[in-house]
């Protein structure tokens, strides 16, 4: 059995990976373990906003296929994983939250005995929660927007209100999910490749998915033929993205 890679070298191992070897199946299970690994990623408030789709079904990969515009990474993949962001599921995880702040301190406390942490963590997700992610069309974005801007002139102030900011948010949380995924699989020798070409409203349909829903990656997985990494990696010069300050 091959040993698992340190993190430097699944970091290095990684490669998106355009052609996969069909001799060589990926286990089922080991893919799963990955995608659980996934989900302990960092994320925005620790909502969880997310949800992984691995797709191991036959037919739901041939219907994957012209969904990836008909790349070899999708033409030759062995499973599919699609995570999505749940946005319209935040009042459930906010819920999930105020949970766990129960079984941690207990759930009837009076609020006189309450630990300062504890006060914080009951505001942070009964009011500071509701208060980022309510809105109506926009319209409450922009008027907390407003009101940041105001309080802005007077001290450091967290500004991304907007309904469009909190979307980015998500995804960005997503995206380190999904990090942790590819990193995790490159360290028990498999391969993915994350696609930006995909059809993401046909693909939601396919899958199902609720209006609110939202694809943040579409990733192949597999194990690569040599010819499936299309060369050397290329990086411009470290000394051009790297600033000390």
């Amino acid at each position: 059995m091959t040993p698992e890679k340190s993190v430097s070298e699944a970091v290095h191992y990684r490669r998106s990976v355009r052609i996969y070897d069909p001799e060589k199946p990926i286990d089922t299970t080991k893919v799963k373990e990955c995608i659980v690994l996934a989900s302990l990623a960092p994320n925005s408030s620790n909502m969880q906003l997310w949800e992984f789709h691995h797709i191991t079904s036959d037919e739901i990969k041939k219907k994957m296929i012209p969904l990836c515009l008909g790349q070899n990474t999708a033409k030759t993949a062995e499973q599919f994983v699609v995570i999505t962001v749940r946005k319209d599921e935040w009042k459930k995880r906010q819920k999930a939250n105020l949970g766990y702040v129960d079984s941690v301190y207990g759930k009837a406390t009076p609020k006189a005995k309450q630990s300062s942490r504890e006060k914080v963590a009951r505001a942070y997700y009964g009011k500071l929660m509701p208060f980022a992610y309510t809105d109506f069309l926009g319209i409450f974005g922009y008027l907390k927007y407003v009101m940041i801007l105001f309080m802005g002139l007077f001290k450091p102030t967290y500004r991304e209100v907007r309904k469009q900011d909190i979307r980015v948010v998500a995804h960005k949380s997503a995206a380190l999910a999904a990090q942790n995924f590819m990193l995790s699989m490159a360290a028990i020798g498999y391969d993915t490749c994350p696609m930006e070409g995909t059809d993401t409203w046909r693909i939601k349909r396919l899958l199902n998915l609720p209006l609110g829903a939202e694809i943040n990656m579409v990733i192949s997985c597999g194990i690569r033929k040599p010819e499936g990494v299309y060369g050397d990696r290329f990086r411009v010069p470290f000394e051009t993205v790297y600033k000390e300050v």
